[in-house]
C-alpha cells in the first residue's frame, strides 16, 4: 500500500490518484532523475575546490539539460532512459511527460544551477556557495523527505495554498477543501 507521504508527493508533483501498485512504481521512477542530478550537484561542490571552471561547466550542462526537460518534457533524457532501459524490460509502467508543478521545479533547479555556474566562472564564490546550499537543501528535502520545494512553490504561486499545504509530507488525510482545489 502506498503511504500517505508518497500519495501527497505524487499530488504535489501534479499527478492524479493511482492504484497503490502503480503509484509506488511511478514514485520510484520519478526519483530516478533527482537521484542522478542530486549526486551530480555533490560532485560539482567537491569539484569546485579542484577546478572551479570544470565545476562551472558541470553546473551549466545540468542547467541546459533541465531547461531541455522543461521545454520538451516528452524528450526528457532521464525519463526516456528510464522508460526504455528500466521500466519496459521489467514490465513497469512508464513515466509520462512531467506536469506543470514538476516542470516548474526543474526550471527552478535549472536557474539555481545557471547562477552557480556563472558565479563560479566570475569568481563570485559566496554567491556560488549560497545557491549550492539552496540546491543541497532542496535535493535533500526531495530525496530524504519526499518534499519538492519547487512544486510546492508552484502551487503557492497559483493561489492554491490549501492544496499546497495538503501535499506536505507531514500533512494528514486530505480534506474536502484540498480535494476540490486539486489541479
Amino acid at each position: 500500500m502506498s503511504s500517505l507521504i508518497i500519495r501527497n508527493f505524487m499530488r504535489q508533483q501534479g499527478f492524479t490518484e493511482e492504484p497503490d501498485s502503480v503509484c509506488n512504481m511511478h514514485f520510484s521512477g520519478l526519483y530516478f532523475q533527482p537521484r542522478i542530478v542530486g549526486s551530480l550537484v555533490v560532485v560539482g561542490i567537491v569539484l569546485q575546490f579542484f577546478s572551479p571552471v570544470a565545476a562551472a561547466a558541470l553546473y551549466l550542462c545540468l542547467s541546459v539539460v533541465l531547461w531541455w526537460n522543461v521545454s520538451l518534457p516528452k524528450l526528457n533524457p532521464f525519463e526516456v532512459f528510464y522508460n526504455r532501459a528500466l521500466a519496459a524490460p521489467k514490465g513497469r509502467s512508464t513515466l509520462e511527460p512531467a506536469p506543470g508543478p514538476r516542470r516548474f521545479a526543474q526550471a527552478m533547479a535549472a536557474v539555481f544551477m545557471l547562477i552557480v555556474g556563472v558565479a563560479l566562472l566570475e569568481g563570485w564564490i559566496i554567491t556560488a556557495w549560497v545557491f549550492e546550499a539552496l540546491l543541497v537543501v532542496a535535493f535533500s528535502a526531495l530525496l530524504f523527505g519526499k518534499f519538492c520545494l519547487g512544486a510546492y512553490i508552484y502551487h503557492l504561486l497559483r493561489g492554491r495554498v490549501a492544496f499546497a499545504n495538503s501535499t506536505l509530507p507531514w500533512a494528514g488525510r486530505q480534506s474536502r477543501v484540498s480535494r476540490s482545489s486539486a489541479p
